[in-house]
Order: structure tokens, then sequence, then C-alpha cells
């Protein structure tokens, strides 16, 4: 498959320092016909507007350590990232004296804590170490090794499908699914409007290429079954969904939409990005959780939330798999995955299945930050709606300074006086780490709007099916 190498080539010191003033005397060349080209004149005005709405994000690089829910910040990055939020909330600047602080994360998607778990780690290096990257093409071209082989098969076991297509993230896993599968005139998706930007990618794409789209009211089976009753039979019909939705924190109604599955016979598509390895008792996802697996058509999910690495698969039939080799341009012309992260998936699985104990103390804490600030929840995602936009700034704020990071979620994001703390946990957080979250949420003096309430609201809806069927 490959073989060990002797000795690790590095580039000397004075290199990358050479490399590094090369590329700082280097103009870009965007800018080389001067600043008034249309070009410029024009991200300029771009970026400008997205300041002026408070919408412009920016990079805060922190320093890791070993520790996957902890990070070491320097004062100068933390001030400039809380005042820059404390700017647009009207909250006071941060003063500190500490030249760095460590920074407790409530904003990964690493649910499972392994992205530095020792077996992962050892397993990467040991990749890295025997074979570097592995073979750099796309995997139909030369990329494709037995490491890949062997993670598609354990993948395909873990959701009980007859095979698996690993991609090189969940994106190009749900953009090549949808554009691919419905082509054509006679192709209609039906899709839940807070479904990832992935999926409505992908929708676009079907969409030039002549498929038709519905979208259905979040989670609303009576709305869905309208649609499907509304399209003729001859019709190829795909409903695709999260099972767990990210902003939401709130899963899929699975047994409805298998029983639909049953009446109108369309294929069923479900991304499992934020539910693998997190629920269901062999760490499944959601359809195992509901016990609705054998159910679904089309498995979909990523390696860089629960798995602790990078990367995307499709899990299904052989001949699924087939056709998306051939005909998912986002399989076809991506170079494949790289090995440490193969290895390092491959290993995270081994670990789930030997420390099924790490799934338990997640779903404790999620449990525990539920009772302590007295609100409803579902997984690991736990939305704090606060309602406008400054108040969730201001608390983030207020929790950055106190050494948590939790992400003020905004509009266009979701919807409009929506505005929320969105908190995700870890089987890497500590009980203390949990009460502690809580204590300083708590301090914010914070009303926070019922999820139900939220969800169920017709003046919350993020597009209208007219508008999403536009796209």
């Amino acid at each position: 498959m490959c073989s060990r190498r002797n000795s690790v080539s590095t580039i000397p010191t004075y290199c990358v320092s050479m490399l590094a003033q090369d590329a700082q005397q280097r103009p870009m060349a965007l800018y080389s016909a001067g600043e008034s080209t249309q070009w410029q004149r024009w991200l300029s005005s771009s970026v400008n507007r997205l300041e002026s709405a408070n919408l412009l994000r920016t990079l805060h690089p922190v320093s890791t350590t070993l520790s996957s829910v902890e990070v070491e910040i320097s004062h100068v990055t933390l001030k400039e990232w809380h005042d820059s939020i404390a700017d647009i909330s009207g909250s006071e600047h941060l003063v500190s004296s500490q030249v760095s602080m460590r920074l407790k994360l409530f904003s990964l998607n690493d649910y499972m804590g392994l992205s530095q778990h020792p077996a992962i780690c050892k397993a990467a290096a040991e990749a890295a170490t025997h074979c570097g990257m592995g073979p750099r093409s796309s995997a139909l071209v030369g990329g494709y090794t037995q490491m890949h082989q062997d993670l598609e098969t354990s993948l395909a076991t873990l959701k009980g499908t007859e095979d698996c297509l690993l991609f090189s993230s969940g994106f190009a896993a749900n953009l090549a699914v949808v554009s691919a599968l419905c082509q054509g005139p006679e192709a209609v998706i039906f899709s839940d409007e807070l479904n990832h930007a992935s999926i409505i990618d992908g929708c676009r794409l079907a969409i030039r290429s002549r498929g038709a789209l519905q979208v259905y009211r979040h989670n609303d089976m009576a709305h869905l079954e309208q649609l499907l009753a509304a399209c003729p039979s001859s019709k190829r019909k795909l409903v695709i969904t999260d099972s767990l939705f990210s902003m939401d924190g709130d899963f899929a109604d699975l047994p409805g939409l298998v029983r639909l599955r049953r009446q109108y016979g369309f294929a069923l598509a479900l991304d499992e990005a934020h539910a693998t390895l997190v629920a269901g008792r062999a760490g499944g996802g959601a359809a195992e959780m509901f016990g609705v697996a054998d159910q679904v058509d089309i498995h979909i999910g990523t390696l860089s939330k629960g798995f602790g690495s990078h990367g995307g698969f499709v899990a299904g039939s052989s001949i699924l798999k087939s056709f998306l080799m051939n005909k998912g341009r986002s399989y076809v012309f991506s170079t494949a995955l790289p090995l440490p992260a193969v290895a390092a998936a491959q290993a995270a699985i081994h670990v789930c299945h030997q420390e099924p104990e790490r799934r338990r103390n997640l779903w404790e804490r999620v449990q525990q930050l539920g009772d302590l600030l007295g609100v409803a929840v579902q997984s690991p995602v736990i939305p704090l709606v606060v309602g406008d936009e400054a108040t969730a700034l201001a608390a983030s704020a207020q929790l950055l300074k106190k050494g948590f990071h939790v992400p003020a979620i905004r509009p266009p994001t979701v919807p409009k006086n929506t505005s929320r703390l969105r908190v995700s946990l870890s089987a890497s957080h500590t009980a203390e780490d949990v009460r502690r979250l809580a204590e300083a949420i708590q301090d914010c003096n914070l009303h926070f709007l019922p999820m139900d309430q939220v969800l169920t609201s017709a003046a919350t809806r993020a597009l209208s099916s007219k508008k999403l069927s536009k796209l």
C-alpha cells in the first residue's frame, strides 16, 4: 500500500522566512491595475455594505492545546475579537493586563471530543509517517487506496448499508447527491426549509439542470404530504432533510417521513452531519435512534464533526455509489482525502465502539445544561433564542470576557427576531465546565424564547416556499 519513509524532509527555517517575506512583498494580482479598477470598487462596496449591516465576519487566530474544547488566545487577539462584538452591541470594551488566557469552547462541532483523542492522533501521525498524504489525485484517476476502501466499508457497516463513497467534505457530498440525482424535468426535490446551505446549493444546481424544487415548512409533515399529493406519480421524487438541524438543535420527524415514503414512494435522503456517532445506540445517527435506518435510501455525513477528522461520505446501495462516482461532479473533480484524515476517521469509529461512555457523557452534559438553564433540550446543539441581535451579541461578548466562546447567531443565518446564543456541547466538556458556563449565562440576565414557539411561528420562516422554489 505504502512504504515507510526513513526520514522526513523539512524546509529550513530560513527558507520559511524568505518565503513569508516574499509573499508579503509580492502585490496581489487583483490590485496590479490600480485601486480604482472596477473589481476593486465592487469589492470595497460589497465589504462596506456587510460592515454597515453588522454582517462582516473576521478571523481570530488561537493556539491549540491538548484539549479538544480549550484553546489559548493572546490578549491582543481577544481584545480585538471582544471589542468587534462590543462595537456592534454597544457594550463596553475589554480592559485587561493579561498576556494571554485560556478560552473554553462551546462553539465547536467536535461532539465526541475525538479531535485530540490519543488513538485518533496516533492513527493520523502513523499514516502521515508511513504514507505521507497519500496519492494526490482524484480517486478515479489514482488517488483511491486500500485505506479509503476500508473506511468506506466501515462507514457502510455503521450505517447498515450496502456500500459507501467518500467525499472531500460533507458539503461536497450533499452537492453531489442533489445535483446528480435530480437532473431533468422528471425529477422533483422536496426540501425542508431549514436545510443546510450545501443542500440548498445542490438544489440550485439541480434547477439549472431542469429539476424542480418544492420546499416544505420545517418538519411539517402535513405540508409535505400536500406537496407530494399534488406531484404527478410519474415524477422521480427525492425528499431530503437534515436529521439534526444545526441552528435549532431539533431532529427531523423521521417516523413521519418514513410513513410518507411508504405511501408516496419517494427516495429519502438524510444528512446526518450532526448526528453520526452522536445519536443511536451504536452511533449510527438519528435514523438508528428512531429505528428507521433501513427505511432511509441515502445516508449523507461528514467526518469533520463527531469523527474529529475531515471529509464527507454518502452511504447507500452499490448502484448509488457507482452513479455518484461517475456523475457527482464534486466527487469526480476533487482530490481524494489525505490518508491521515482517513486513518483518523477509521480510528474514530473504533474508539466510539470501545468507549461507549463518551456518548453517554455527552448526553449527560446536554441534560445537565438544560436543567441548569431551565430550557428544553433535544441534542448537543442548544439554541438560546433571545430575539434581537444586540442582546445576543452583548451576551456573547460578556461570555467571551469570562473565558467562554459561545457564538451569537444572527440574521441572515437565522430568521429575523430569532438571534441566539448557539451552545454546542462535547463529550470532552466536564460537569464543572457546564456548571460554570450555565452560571456565566445566568449572569447575563437573558430571557429565552421557547424553541417550539420559534419554530412554529409563521413570522420566523427564513424563506417562503414560493421564494425558495425559485432558487
